[in-house]
């Protein structure tokens, strides 16, 4: 497969262009071919040259506030003239509350001004290139783990109070701690036991006392997403996944990612979580 090429847009009268110019030398950097349009074009125009420049994808840019017109009008334009199977993606000054709209008009992806630019060209790249490294979204919630002083003392209170299902309490050495699994639903608590003093959840009860401690989700493809990650310059506790409790596959994110919450990956074998 050749270069993939990219269409960078803005339409409508949005005077500002810096931040275009940005995302496409960006994509430069990653091996495509960047065409920019200029500014204050139409949805029409836009379209027109997707076609003629036979792109595989069109990224479009407004901080104008016009978005939630301007961009179904370049979905509607491709649709008119058979286009309709270039994907769209988006980005700009983009309120979270409009990214659902844009998405159900058939915008691919909405970045928002908290998104790198290397995240945007991971996401191309997946969406053009079989080859490339494409993992699902997490599957849902395995567990929330919540560090306690003692199982034996906490755990009246699941058991008891909330009639919660005691699964069984397994001691996992590498992590230097004692589990204790709780069935909810789908999902588990974990309450989290210190096995000595040199525990990261002793630490964590040293600085911040009992409470939640992190909130896994179960995923397939763990090293996989690892990579992926990776090589969006996510900041990673674990690199490569480790062995955890059930015989899991896992590895932690680093809460600055993820607005002070420790998440955990965790890829359990078929049958092993239910």
């Amino acid at each position: 497969m050749g270069k993939i090429r990219v269409l960078i847009a803005k339409p409508g009268l949005d005077g500002h262009d810096r931040g275009a110019l940005v995302i496409a030398q960006a994509l430069r950097d990653h091996g495509m071919e960047v065409i920019y349009t200029g500014l204050r074009q139409s949805p029409i125009q836009i379209a027109q040259a997707a076609i003629q420049e036979d792109v595989d994808v069109i990224g479009l840019s407004s901080l104008s506030g016009a978005h939630r017109t301007l961009f179904p009008k370049v979905i509607e334009a491709l649709k008119e003239r058979n286009a309709g199977d270039i994907p769209v993606v988006a980005g700009g000054v983009i309120p979270s509350e409009d990214i659902p709209y844009l998405i159900e008009k058939g915008i691919n992806k909405i970045f928002t001004s908290g998104s790198s630019t290397d995240v945007l060209a991971n996401y191309i790249k997946q969406l053009i290139s079989p080859e490339a490294i494409n993992v699902a979204p997490p599957k849902k919630i395995a567990h929330i783990g919540i560090a306690v002083q003692s199982i034996d003392q906490a755990i009246s209170f699941y058991t008891d109070m909330l009639g919660l299902k005691l699964e069984g309490v397994e001691a996992v050495e590498s992590e230097g701690v004692k589990v204790a699994f709780l069935k909810i639903g789908e999902s588990r608590f974990e309450l989290l036991e210190p096995l000595h003093e040199s525990s990261t959840i002793q630490k964590f009860l040293n600085k911040k006392g009992e409470g939640i401690h992190h909130i896994a989700l179960e995923v397939d493809n763990i090293e996989d997403r690892l990579t992926q990650y990776k090589q969006a310059g996510v900041k990673l506790i674990n690199e490569e996944a480790n062995t955890g409790a059930q015989s899991s596959q896992i590895a932690f994110i680093h809460p600055k990612v993820a607005n002070g919450v420790l998440l955990e990956l965790c890829q359990h074998d078929e049958g092993s979580e239910s």
